[in-house]
C-alpha cells in the first residue's frame, strides 16, 4: 500500500504583509526560511520551517483569515511557546478539551488561526 506523509501546510496571507509574517514565524516562533523555487518566488509569499513541519505562506488577492481551518503544530515546551507568543503581545487562548495533549490557539501576524499541541 502507498505511504503518505504531509510535505508541508499552506496558509494564504494578504500581498505585503511578508515583513510582518517574517516577524512572527522567524522572529517570534524561532523557524527559519526555505529559499523559494525562483518560479514561485515572482508570487510572493514565504516558506518557512521547524524541524519536519513546514508551512507555505501564500499571497492571495482576496485574503480572508482562516478562522477554523489551522494546522496543529506539535511541541515539545508549550509553556516556551506560549511564553514566546504573550512576549510579542500574540493572544493566547488555553484549550485543555484534546485528550493526551495539552494545547492553546494564537493568530498569526495576519490572523491565521494556529493550534499548538504538546503531548503529555
Amino acid at each position: 500500500m502507498t505511504s503518505f506523509a504531509l510535505h508541508h501546510v499552506q496558509l494564504a496571507i494578504p500581498a505585503g504583509s511578508e515583513d510582518a509574517c517574517r516577524a512572527f514565524y522567524l522572529g517570534v516562533l524561532g523557524m527559519t526560511e526555505v529559499a523559494k523555487p525562483p518560479v514561485l518566488a515572482a508570487r510572493g509569499g514565504l516558506w518557512v520551517r521547524a524541524g519536519t513541519l513546514e508551512i507555505h505562506l501564500g499571497v492571495e488577492a482576496d485574503f480572508r483569515p482562516a478562522l477554523k481551518a489551522h494546522p496543529g503544530i506539535l511541541v515539545d515546551d508549550l509553556d516556551e511557546v506560549t511564553a514566546r507568543l504573550a512576549a510579542h503581545g500574540t493572544e493566547v487562548t488555553p484549550d485543555g478539551e484534546f485528550p493526551g495533549h495539552r494545547r492553546c490557539y494564537a493568530h498569526d501576524a495576519v490572523g491565521n488561526r494556529l493550534e499548538f499541541l504538546q503531548p503529555l
